[in-house]
């Protein structure tokens, strides 16, 4: 108990943790924003696949970082754009759909890459973004190197997580994307397009799974290669159901499972890690996260509406 204790008291260890939950937040939130208009988008984990592409040969081929941001987005919005055709003004099976897109995104972005680069063996890498401390922030003890000492993606996953938490509740935007998601024919009767409240909603959430899946190549680990997005597209489902809903909970859901994620890293290298199988440490974010999410979402109010098909005129 005293290496898990050390561990928790130092600043990298908490650093690690915020570099680990910033791309979980922007697909998070792009997945709460979905589900509050009343669409489960289960094509999250290939819109973050096809992000992570898109930005890293954007970049790769000579776009600045930030233009490598905006083409993921664009990516994940023309998904987006994709799922919310066939599930909202079709009413296909969201389920069907979801998995789709999933296995279109990741399939695309792989026989790309084959296309692109089909003799190289180790990933190219670019240059990402860099650490940009914040005067006099950076220089508190341990919060200083964990909360202001990360890249501007980072910043960038908090701010983003108070700006939507300000549109869905302060807004009237935000009133109407909620009352969609709960009760779509009193919506239409108030003259709201439940159609293009609900489809504009998955483009926009699909662009932010897609920011989250290029932090993984453009301030992460500098290269794309197969299967690094690992399932965090699922994992950012199940913290939509953790947070409730909400995106201040979502995003401590997010740093609570990043946290348990650094943790069983540090743990493999410790004394524990030489008697323990590291299979077992692999397991211990996601067992956490299931009792957590247990926990949590016993109390949680599922929008009424969500996984509902919404026909104007039928009841």
């Amino acid at each position: 108990m005293s290496e898990i204790f050390d561990i928790l008291l130092t600043a990298s260890f908490w650093a690690a943790t915020i570099r680990i939950a910033s791309p979980l937040i922007f697909a998070t939130l792009g997945e709460l924003i979905c589900e509050r208009a009343g669409v489960l988008n289960l094509g999250i984990e290939g819109i973050m696949v096809i992000g992570a592409f898109t930005g890293w040969v954007a970049v790769y081929m000579g776009a600045p970082l930030w233009w490598g941001v905006m083409a993921a987005m664009l990516a994940g919005m023309a998904f987006g754009l994709l799922h919310a055709t066939l599930t909202v003004p079709f009413g296909l099976s969201q389920h069907v759909v979801g998995l789709g897109v999933t296995l279109l995104a990741t399939s695309t972005s792989y026989f790309t890459y084959r296309l692109m680069l089909p003799q190289v063996t180790s990933p190219p890498k670019i240059e990402p973004f860099q650490p940009l401390p914040i005067p006099g922030l950076s220089d508190i003890p341990l919060l200083g190197e964990a909360l202001f000492s990360q890249t501007a993606l980072t910043y960038a996953a908090f701010v983003l997580a108070l700006v939507v938490a300000l549109v869905l509740y302060r807004t009237p935007l935000g009133l109407a994307l909620r009352a969609v998601g709960e009760n779509p024919a009193a919506a239409a009767a108030q003259g709201l397009s439940v159609t293009g409240l609900r489809m504009g909603a998955v483009i926009v959430g699909s662009g932010l799974m897609a920011v989250g899946g290029s932090f993984l190549t453009l301030s992460a680990f500098s290269s794309f290669f197969f299967e690094m997005v690992n399932g965090r597209g699922w994992i950012c489902i199940a913290l939509v159901v953790f947070g409730a809903w909400r995106p201040g909970k979502a995003v401590l859901g997010a740093i609570l499972f990043a946290a348990f994620d650094a943790l069983q890293v540090r743990l493999q290298q410790t004394g524990i890690g030489a008697i323990v199988p590291y299979q077992v440490f692999l397991m211990l974010p996601f067992i956490l996260s299931i009792l957590a999410l247990v926990i949590m979402s016993r109390r949680a109010e599922v929008p009424a509406a969500l996984m509902q098909p919404f026909n104007k005129g039928e009841r």
